[in-house]
């Protein structure tokens, strides 16, 4: 699924893109936005150039920010539940997650955008 060059820099092959939009028919409309940590293999040339071939909107963090990632605070609804297992916790996030729509990531995106 992902192409390393000797610069450790990484690429989604072109089938990922059209993996995506299969997957997600209809729900792409406005296109991708995505949000990295701003490390090596984000900012490459060959991972910019592959970002705007397929029209990415990037939605940087600050480097090094001491911020929590968007997907840490959205967990704070775990602590102090108790799962069996590794794989009970795996499944109570997905079950999670596959039933958030759409706005709920849209807006979390969006509020983290400070003018």
């Amino acid at each position: 699924m992902w192409d390393v060059d000797h610069r450790t820099t990484v690429v989604p092959r072109d089938f990922t893109w059209e993996a995506i939009r299969r997957k997600r028919s209809g729900q792409l409309i406005n296109g991708v936005i995505l949000q990295h940590d701003n490390a090596t293999p984000h900012t490459a040339r060959v991972t910019q150039g592959w970002l705007e071939k397929y029209g990415w909107e990037i939605l940087p963090l600050p480097s090094h920010s001491p911020d929590l990632a968007p997907s840490d605070y959205h967990l704070f609804g775990l602590v102090g539940k108790r799962f069996d297992d590794d794989e009970e916790l795996v499944d109570h996030v997905r079950k999670w997650l596959q039933n958030l729509d759409g706005s709920f990531f849209r807006e979390g995106i969006y509020s983290m955008v400070r003018p």
